[in-house]
């Protein structure tokens, strides 16, 4: 009789290590989807910045500056490894992106074509969805983590040698800082 209430409790216990196992592949998994999705909106963005640059270059004389840090930004990004890295590049191509988009302002010519106007509009869209895709990856790495450090989880994620996943975070300082908005008509 002993005998089967100790078979018994050894065959739970295969089953609650297997179920815990596989939870955390899971989520592992979703993890790497997570990435994958921002990794395809990142390339979508990668590859419309080219063609924005090569759309301003010929009118935008005066501001090759600002169109090479571009490019360096960008390809900078291409080249990012893992989500710290990839986070921290994106950041700084960001900001060459605004400073583009500033200085696009200051052309009409510019601010009335067509291609530039679609391209820029394009951009802002994969940008929105960068930022979803980033949200769904935060959630989904901090789901993974928190399954990989409460107990009794976490003796099976560290038998089984599961690494806590990366967040995106902003590590440029002026995005902490919320904007400043200004309604009224005086100057």
């Amino acid at each position: 009789m002993g005998f089967y209430i100790f078979l018994g409790l050894v065959v739970i216990l295969i089953f609650w290590i297997a179920a815990k196992y596989n939870g955390l592949i899971t989520l592992r998994n979703q993890v790497t989807n997570g990435w994958k999705q921002i990794d395809v909106q990142l390339k979508r963005r990668h590859d419309l910045i080219p063609n924005l640059v090569n759309t301003v270059k010929g009118q935008m004389e005066f501001e090759q500056d600002t169109l090479e840090k571009v490019i360096q930004a960008r390809n900078a990004a291409v080249s990012a490894a893992g989500v710290a890295d990839s986070a921290a590049k994106e950041d700084v191509l960001t900001s060459a992106l605004s400073r583009l988009f500033a200085l696009v302002e200051n052309y009409p010519t510019l601010r009335s074509n067509e291609n530039v106007k679609q391209l820029q509009e394009e951009l802002t869209s994969t940008e929105n969805k960068i930022s979803f895709a980033r949200q769904f990856f935060n959630d989904i790495a901090t789901k993974f983590n928190i399954a990989q450090q409460v107990f009794p989880a976490n003796i099976i994620a560290s038998i089984f040698n599961f690494k806590p996943s990366e967040l995106f975070e902003i590590s440029v300082a002026a995005e902490r800082e919320a904007p400043s908005v200004n309604l009224s008509l005086k100057k």
